[in-house]
């Protein structure tokens, strides 16, 4: 029995190191065979990504997060940059009286621009591309404002867009009558307005609004508010522009359906210089007539554009943080703001878009084309024309 168990013992290790022979020349044959002189060819090392496949474009899901896919500078610091057209994010929230968030803003713009790029940037509402006008559109980052105190972060704004302002154009031959370059801010709360005000009276002097958004901003205080800077909010920011002399009294709100303390609102909304187009109004007047209104309060003079996202129905923008029922539709707006083009804008911000609410990126998005919108107004002179209905025919389909 023993020697049995010796025998069976020896045969065992006798296949085993034959098997880890055969394993080692068939392994050694598997990591050269034949054809692996190719692939290794002279000829396919020379070869480069470049030369095979040209330029690395990025997808709309992969590279940088930039707005549009645009080139990202950081312009603040980056002193020589010119450009006519700037993106500038303004990550601040801490000024809200409701829910916060914004500060993740303009990330959530850029990312719900992924799609859009300068290759693609034609549409046919606005049978135009503005990447195509010849003119130098940047994003220039954010400014890095400081959460834990906001004096400090209003001042930082006002700083920053002051200095952009101040560059030279890139493109001077294409700008018409515009002098200085303009800028899109991508917020943050409603107070990144009140700095942004102050840096453009350093130019233009007093500037006219047109101020899309749910609610008033122009009450005097909020409730809790004991010290100077207690009182600076997102609700209060027009009326403190206006003791500055910061905006005229052409200015308009637009989408306007918030709760108010009572008709003393209205007063004081007048007094800062406002007239007032309700959410209501779009079903009473339609698009043209808001449109016509507007122009005519604004006419020629210096005018900037603030947008709030909760202007927007909060079932198509749910992303912001106070949200009000019964608002516009994104298709709306846009329409609107295509009857806008060919008037003095001086600048623009989209605001208020806290993406910790939202879902499947709807508002981030909607905020993102909403600026394409932007740059296509501020580089045309005037609306386009209406596309004439092309009804297909039964024999077409």
């Amino acid at each position: 029995m023993a020697q049995f168990f010796v025998l069976t013992t020896m045969l065992h290790c006798s296949s085993f190191i034959l098997g880890v022979l055969l394993y080692s020349v068939g392994a050694r044959a598997h990591d050269h065979p034949p054809e692996q002189a190719t692939f290794k060819s002279d000829k396919f090392q020379e070869s480069t990504w470049l030369g095979k496949y040209g330029l690395q474009i990025d997808q709309p899901f992969s590279g940088p997060l930039s707005f549009s896919h645009l080139l990202y500078t950081r312009c603040l610091e980056n002193e020589e940059t010119k450009f006519d057209i700037a993106i500038l994010g303004m990550p601040f929230d801490t000024a809200v009286t409701y829910r916060p968030g914004a500060r993740f803003g303009p990330y959530a713009i850029r990312s719900g621009s992924r799609r859009q790029r300068e290759i693609r940037g034609y549409t046919m509402s606005w049978a135009k591309d503005p990447y195509a006008e010849g003119v130098k559109i940047l994003d220039c980052g954010d400014v890095p404002v400081n959460p834990f105190d906001n004096a400090l972060a209003i001042d930082q704004m006002e700083v920053a867009y002051s200095t952009l302002l101040r560059r030279p154009l890139a493109t001077p031959e294409k700008a018409k009558s515009v002098i200085h370059p303009r800028i899109i801010s991508l917020g943050g709360d409603h107070t990144i307005v009140l700095p942004i005000l102050r840096a453009l009276n350093k130019i233009h002097g007093p500037v006219s609004v047109i101020h899309f958004d749910a609610h008033l901003d122009t009450w005097r205080d909020y409730p809790g508010g004991v010290t100077n800077q207690s009182r600076v909010t997102h609700g209060t920011f027009f009326a403190i522009a206006q003791e500055e002399g910061l905006i005229s009294n052409t200015s308009i709100h637009a989408g306007i359906r918030c709760k108010l303390g009572g008709e003393e609102d209205l007063e004081n909304d007048k007094s800062v210089g406002f007239q007032l187009i309700s959410g209501d109004d779009i079903d009473d007047l339609g698009i043209p007539e808001i449109i016509r209104l507007i122009r005519r309060r604004i006419g020629d003079s210096p005018v900037y554009l603030s947008l709030d996202i909760d202007v927007l129905d909060p079932g198509l923008a749910p992303a912001t943080g106070t949200p009000e029922a019964g608002g516009w539709t994104t298709r709306e707006l846009k329409r609107i703001l295509r009857g806008l083009a060919g008037l003095n804008f001086v600048g623009a911000d989209i605001v208020e878009v806290s993406p910790a609410y939202d879902n499947a990126e709807v508002t981030g998005i909607a905020a993102a084309d909403l600026v394409h919108d932007f740059l296509s107004m501020f580089l045309s002179d005037h609306p386009p024309a209406r596309r004439e209905a092309r009804v297909v025919r039964r024999d077409e389909l």
